[in-house]
């Protein structure tokens, strides 16, 4: 009897990025949740192992003086600390230094990385693209993993790639637009572009994500993960929203890892014809 793999072994589940390693593929952010009670059942019905959390003050302290840290079990999720909110390189170099400062606090594993954002305007919310290459560049020198959010221009995600960045993490959309996948065909090129040198090079989808099918759309262009807040927090149902972001990303995962059939202009039989003996003739 045929062995039957198992959903982990059969969509190779472990991410890489930098020196760590993922058992699932789905980032999943702590904002706009109703509770932090609320937050922690749907972090763990997302299947997730790594949160991202912006460490300026004033989004880790609530209007009652709750500390985001104090809901979120740092035993069981590595922090990804991000640097929402900031709109210059210097500011964003402040910022992910005193994550790291927070998270050694923690002795979380996830003080050695960032996830970067360096964004242009509160309207669009659309990264800079000169102060975010800035700002990985020195931060990578001062020994960051830096994850750096970014538009879905091939051309900048490259040069993110040539500053040193861990992980380049192209938008499907703008932030909290609930849009999806706008543009698959650049996300395409900033594939090509990331991995021909590096088949396991980590790229991530960030921003816009609005339900499962755009994450299946996300991971079926072969994408290595997906990173989402609104698209949970904002559901109608947010804990149903996240068992199904956990299930889109496995089923678009192992889609990718299948391969689809090529699409043609007309039908072809599912029962070949070939070797059949028409129906009444011998």
């Amino acid at each position: 009897m045929a062995t039957v793999e198992t959903t982990d072994t059969a969509t190779d589940n472990l991410l890489r990025v930098g020196t760590h390693t993922l058992a699932s593929r789905l980032i999943v952010g702590t904002g706009k949740y109703a509770s932090y009670e609320q937050m922690g059942v749907a972090l763990q019905r997302s299947g997730t192992d790594c949160i991202t959390v912006a460490v300026r003050r004033e989004r880790l302290i609530d209007a009652e003086g709750n500390n985001l840290l104090d809901a979120i079990d740092t035993s069981r999720y590595t922090l990804l600390p991000n640097t929402a909110g900031c709109f210059s390189a210097s500011d964003a170099v402040r910022v992910a230094r005193l994550g790291r400062e927070i998270l050694l606090g923690l002795e979380n594993p996830g003080a050695d990385w960032v996830k970067l954002e360096v964004l242009a305007d509160t309207r669009t919310l659309l990264p800079d693209p000169v102060a975010t290459i800035e700002a990985t560049e020195q931060l990578v020198a001062d020994g960051f993993q830096v994850l750096c959010y970014s538009s879905d221009d091939p051309i900048i995600a490259r040069r993110l790639k040539q500053a040193g960045a861990t992980s380049v993490m192209p938008a499907g959309s703008p932030i909290g637009s609930g849009q999806g996948i706008l543009n698959p065909n650049n996300l395409r090129i900033c594939l090509e572009y990331l991995k021909e040198d590096d088949p396991d090079y980590p790229v991530i989808v960030d921003a816009g994500v609005g339900t499962a099918s755009d994450v299946v759309m996300a991971m079926e262009l072969g994408v290595d993960g997906v990173l989402l807040n609104t698209g949970i927090a904002h559901a109608g149902d947010p804990l149903k929203m996240a068992d199904a972001m956990r299930h889109a990303t496995v089923a678009g995962r192992c889609a990718w890892l299948s391969g689809r059939i090529p699409k043609k202009l007309y039908a072809t039989a599912s029962s070949p014809e070939e070797g059949v003996i028409a129906r009444g003739k011998s």
